[in-house]
This record gives C-alpha cells, sequence and structure tokens, in this order.
C-alpha cells in the first residue's frame, strides 16, 4: 500500500490522512431513515421488514450509491448485497476485505441500528478512493438480509447463510407469521438474486454498530473494539399443574403452575445476578445475563387457578462455561419445584450459539487505526448478536461500537451524535485500511 500511516506508522506510507465527509454520513443516514418512516412523539424510528416496499427502497438506494462510488454490485439468493472495490493497486483475485451490516429494523426501531454499520462502510471506501489509498486487496460493502429476524424468525438469516451455517433452500422457505415465504417477498421486491455470499472467502470483515448500552457514553470514549460477542441460549420452560376453581379450591389443594413459574423467574434472576457477580473482574461488571422475557399462562382467567405456562428463557455470557453452568441452574430448579409443587415440567433449548471471540489481527487493526486517527478506543465485548458473530465462524472478524445516548436502541429514542458517527467511520476506514494492505 503506498498510503503513509497518518501518523507516522509503519504499515506503508501516506500522503494524506483518511478523513471521511460527516455530511455525507449523515445524508445517507437520513435518506434510509425516511423508508418506512414512523410517527414518533420523541425521536425518530422506522419499521423495515424484509421483502417490504421500504425495504425495497432501502435496497435500491444503497444500490445507486454503491455504484455511484465505482463498486460492482451483485446481489445473491437470499438477498445479500454486496458491492465490491477493486482498484488498480489490488490484485483482484486477493481475498477481499468486508465490512457492513443490515438495512432492515425491528417495528417502530431506530435509524441508526444496522444503517450505520452499511453506510459507515460505504464512506469508508469514499474515504479510501479520496485519501489516495492503494489497497493490495478488494474491499466489499455488505448488507445483509434479515439480521433482526423480526419477520422471518431467528435473525442473522443472511449472514447464516454466508457463512455455511444455513442453506439458501432452507431460508428460502422460511416463512411469516402470514405464511409467506421470504423466497416470495424477494423475487416481490426484486431481490431474489443467484448463488450465494461466501463469508469464508473474505480476508476478514468488519462491523461498525451503536453500542446499545452505556459503557462508552459513561465513559467519555467515542469508540470501542469488541472483544467477545456474547453467547446465547435460548429455551423454554413448561409448567403443568392443574387448572381449579380460585374460590372453591383450598389454598393446601391447589398445583398452581404459575406459581411454580414465578419461583422459577425469580430464580434465573438470581442465578445471573450471581454468576455476573462471581466473573466481575477488576471492577469491571461480570457478562452473563439470565432473563425470562415471555410469558403464556392457561386458561389465563382471573378466577381460575393458571393449569399451565410456558415461559422463554434467554442466557447470555461471553464464557461457554459460564453459560454452560447457568443453564444447569435452571435445570436444577425446575427439578426442584418438581418436587416442592407437585408440578410436571419440560425445558427445550430452541436455539444455542457459543461466544463468538473476535480475532486478534481484527482488533489490533481496528485499534492500530484509532490511534492513527487520534481517537480513545477502549475494548469491551457485545451483549447482543450481530452478523459479525456468524462471520467470525469462517473468518477473521471484528467489531467497532460508538455510543448510543443513554444505552436506548430498537426505539425511535435511540441516538448516536453525528459526530461520534463519523469519528466510528473514520476509525472503520483505518482499519480497513491496515487489512486491505497485506
Amino acid at each position: 500500500m503506498s498510503r503513509q500511516e497518518p501518523n507516522g506508522g509503519g504499515n506503508g506510507a501516506a500522503d494524506e490522512p483518511i478523513v471521511v465527509d460527516r455530511d455525507r454520513l449523515r445524508t445517507d443516514i437520513e435518506e434510509n431513515a425516511a423508508f418506512g418512516a414512523v410517527d414518533a412523539d420523541e425521536g425518530r424510528g422506522r419499521t423495515v421488514l424484509t421483502g417490504t416496499e421500504a425495504n425495497r427502497r432501502a435496497r435500491d438506494r444503497l444500490v445507486d450509491r454503491l455504484e455511484d462510488a465505482g463498486l460492482a454490485v451483485s446481489v445473491d439468493a437470499v438477498g445479500n448485497v454486496v458491492g465490491t472495490w477493486t482498484p488498480d493497486s489490488a490484485n483482484p483475485d486477493a481475498s477481499p476485505v468486508a465490512a457492513g451490516s443490515h438495512l432492515d429494523s425491528v417495528p417502530e426501531g431506530g435509524i441508526f441500528d444496522g444503517p450505520l454499520g452499511v453506510y459507515a462502510a460505504l464512506e469508508a471506501v469514499r474515504a479510501l478512493q479520496e485519501s489516495g489509498c492503494e489497497p493490495r486487496r478488494p474491499v466489499a460493502v455488505v448488507s445483509f438480509t434479515e439480521e433482526e429476524g423480526t419477520r422471518f424468525g431467528g435473525g442473522l438469516l443472511g449472514s447464516s447463510v454466508a457463512a455455511g451455517q444455513y442453506s439458501i433452500a432452507d431460508a428460502l422457505a422460511a416463512t411469516d407469521d402470514e405464511g409467506t415465504t421470504l423466497e416470495t417477498v424477494l423475487e416481490g421486491i426484486g431481490y431474489r438474486g443467484d448463488g450465494s455470499v461466501d463469508a469464508s472467502e473474505w480476508d476478514s470483515f468488519l462491523e461498525l454498530h451503536v453500542e446499545q448500552d452505556t459503557r462508552l457514553e459513561e465513559r467519555g470514549v467515542p469508540v470501542g473494539v469488541v472483544s467477545t460477542i456474547t453467547g446465547i441460549v435460548h429455551a423454554e420452560a413448561r409448567f403443568v399443574g392443574e387448572a381449579d376453581h380460585a374460590g372453591t379450591t383450598a389454598m393446601g389443594d391447589r398445583t398452581d403452575a404459575l406459581a411454580a413459574a414465578s419461583e422459577f423467574v425469580l430464580d434465573v434472576e438470581r442465578a445471573g445476578r450471581e454468576f455476573a457477580i462471581d466473573g466481575a473482574d477488576a471492577g469491571e461488571p461480570g457478562t452473563a445475563v439470565a432473563t425470562v422475557g415471555k410469558n403464556h399462562v392457561a386458561p389465563n382467567a382471573t378466577n381460575v387457578v393458571p393449569g399451565a405456562v410456558e415461559l422463554g428463557v434467554d442466557l447470555r455470557d461471553i464464557d461457554a462455561e459460564t453459560m454452560g453452568a447457568l443453564l444447569e441452574r435452571t435445570r436444577r430448579c425446575l427439578t426442584r419445584l418438581e418436587s416442592d409443587r407437585g408440578v410436571e415440567t419440560e425445558f427445550d433449548v430452541e436455539l444455542e450459539v457459543d461466544p463468538a471471540p473476535m480475532s486478534d489481527r481484527c482488533r489490533d487493526a481496528l485499534v492500530s487505526g484509532a490511534d492513527a486517527a487520534g481517537v480513545e478506543s477502549v475494548s469491551l465485548h457485545s451483549g447482543a448478536a450481530h452478523d459479525a458473530m456468524t462471520v467470525s465462524r469462517v473468518t477473521d472478524a471484528g467489531m467497532l461500537f460508538v455510543p448510543s445516548e443513554d444505552g436506548l436502541s430498537h426505539t425511535p429514542l435511540e441516538w448516536t451524535d453525528w459526530e461520534d458517527c463519523a469519528t466510528g467511520a473514520r476509525v472503520l476506514a483505518e482499519g480497513i485500511a491496515r487489512l486491505a494492505a497485506t
């Protein structure tokens, strides 16, 4: 790479520092926010579900902007969009450095979650072009399909196909609540492409995202380099007691499924708190969390003793051993409740995803990129899943966070200062430059 490091580093040399255009990035994000815009008393919200008209318009705009920047655009069979910059300095056969995120949203979500990562990647490429950077590898800007999982369930669908964890056929056969398939909606908006993006063929992948927490804001640090993306267990716990009349059934004669389930909820919370305390290190809080977030009671009547309850359980940590211990703790609780309360229980694990450490090479590129840009950075973990998690299974991956005001996300109140967005894009560009230099 002929460009010198902005601060005199030794990765080959730069006549000019990498400079991103904050206003151009802001325009990209604000114009994208108009697609699926929702009325909100405060903030700016959007609902962009995969395969909707809002999603089509967001994709069309992205493709136009990629082509305007001279990138060659392709769309795979599940709608993943990739724009590739192959400058004269690059070996066209070399594995590309990829960066990006997603354009879909949760219902009434914010304007930064996902689009910031996509458009910051594009802005990073434009900044590299304008700085005279001459990478030795192509650089790809990626927008994955259905990251949120709001319409077609599960989440991380497009990146899971790209990582070989989910087949094209299974992805296209996924249905929404109305029974409509992903294949149908992609064809309807013109984004049912050909073949499949193969993330294992990438040299590396970087993703910029809003933090969705308050750690950066509290520390006054502009960027966080992610160490590990948390592992996740989703499970369903079922309790079967005996439905009976609330007025005529004596307290000692009841087998109340909801009372048993309530004990379970509190025990799961207690376990999460205890494991978090045990995992605390050098004054930093532990990373274990445990949540019961879904509850279905039958027959769900005020004057009936509950006969059956189904609960949705979410367990997370960056340490696989701790996750296993949390899982075992929940199972032991169920065994105790069967004995103490006479209920029957079942426990089915529906999703089990291992923690995903980010590669040292990508982390080093982002940290040194922040240093070159004169930006303070800090290492921190991600408590939410992201596309970088699935991509990390097949190639080197890294993540970069920028602050979220009050930690809010998945809401119209989600906000990241425009200067922080530009700072993150600048560090991303520096990271890409380093990875693409070899």
